[in-house]
């Protein structure tokens, strides 16, 4: 018996100097979250610098990361000091007295959130839903989001023309949307903007390249274009300047 105990220490003294005799180290399971959201973090990073491209969902991995991203408050910080970015642009500029200043907004996840949406869909593990999103959208109870809203604010009291460009189809979600944007405090815009027969099927860069250019035709003057997709924020006629805002839920091409 005396023997058998000898033999079962030492092979506990033996497991526990073999990871360093080795240079191998164990891995707890603690490590093992840990290299993940190293990986995640790397990922989203990737995404918001349009290194990753077309991708079509966010890696099932990074479900709790993406989570606690957009609810944790990092999400909220970054969207702070990006609109301090471009409210130190705004102050730079002197509107004219012709009311041709102008700014582009997007809508979903740039003006109002779809957060608790995607928090159903696991924020964005689970492939696009057009039907289920449809479905969201027809209740109109997307939360504003804050630092917009008061960005917004802010370029009406300017003097500019504000301009909310959305990819939402005009006919089947046109007035929901107007509603929820003015129940949310969206009041004053010059224009809202939604996608019409004519551009269906259209990339969001080629239907918003072409919204653009007829303001542009119409006299206006893009100062600034903001939005949550590289997609809101590439092609044609885009301003003066461009600002993406984070979002690693879903890509639009």
């Amino acid at each position: 018996m005396v023997h058998r105990l000898r033999e079962v220490l030492l092979l506990f003294s033996f497991l526990a100097i073999l990871p360093k005799a080795t240079g191998v180290e164990a891995y707890s399971r603690g490590g093992v979250i840990q290299e993940s959201a190293a990986y995640c973090l790397s990922w989203r990073l990737a995404v918001e610098a349009n290194n990753v491209r077309a991708w079509r969902t966010v890696p099932s991995q990074c479900l709790r990361y993406v989570e606690t991203y957009m609810l944790g408050g990092q999400y909220d910080r970054d969207l702070d000091l990006i609109v301090d970015q471009i409210l130190s642009y705004v102050n730079e500029i002197v509107p004219s007295s012709d009311g041709m200043d102008a700014w582009i907004l997007d809508v979903d996840d740039t003006c109002i959130s779809n957060v608790f949406y995607y928090r159903g869909k696991r924020y964005g593990c689970d492939p696009y839903d057009p039907a289920g999103f449809r479905a969201w959208a027809l209740k109109g109870g997307c939360p504003a989001i804050p630092a917009v809203l008061g960005l917004f604010d802010y370029l009406v009291q300017s003097g500019f023309k504000v301009f909310l460009v959305t990819g939402r189809d005009k006919e089947a979600l046109g007035q929901v949307t107007i509603d929820n944007l003015h129940i949310q405090g969206f009041i004053g815009y010059e224009r809202i903007i939604l996608r019409t027969a004519e551009f269906i099927g259209q990339s969001a860069v080629a239907y918003k390249s072409e919204i653009r250019r007829q303001l542009e035709k119409e006299g206006y003057r893009i100062w600034g274009n903001v939005g949550d997709q590289w997609s809101d924020l590439q092609g044609e006629c885009l301003g003066n300047r461009t600002f993406k805002l984070p979002n690693p839920m879903y890509f639009v091409p």
